[in-house]
């Protein structure tokens, strides 16, 4: 029997792709259209988080108005990935954000991971 992909879902008060050094996303970047661009750098603070990032709370201020290069949902059209990838793709940006902001053995790994979960035939 094969074995089920893994469905991707936020994991609540992390905030690692909150962290917007331009320097660290340039790939994140290079993907956004010139409005993007200048809205995403403008976004950023002096040390490098999102300036509506609470790192206090680890909430986002904006959440419901934030901009859609924040949405995973639409990360799959920034990118060009397929629908069908698009839990792959994401697992792994958080990943790699997640051990570049925390550490790959650090508690908000661990969360994200353990959070993974096979989808039911009730997500539909």
């Amino acid at each position: 029997m094969a074995q089920t992909a893994k469905k991707w879902r936020c994991m609540k008060n992390c905030g690692a792709c909150c962290r917007l050094e331009p320097e660290e996303r340039t790939e994140a970047i290079s993907a956004l259209t010139p409005i993007q661009k200048k809205l995403y750098l403008g976004m950023v603070g002096n040390d490098g988080w999102c300036i509506h990032y609470d790192k206090t709370k680890k909430i986002c201020k904006i959440y419901d108005d934030r901009p859609d290069f924040c949405k995973v949902s639409l990360i799959g059209d920034l990118f060009h990935v397929k629908k069908d990838d698009l839990d792959d793709f994401a697992i792994t940006c958080c990943r790699e954000q997640i051990r570049s902001i925390y550490g790959g053995r650090s508690k908000e790994m661990r969360k994200f991971n353990k959070g993974l979960r096979i989808p039911t035939k009730y997500d539909g």
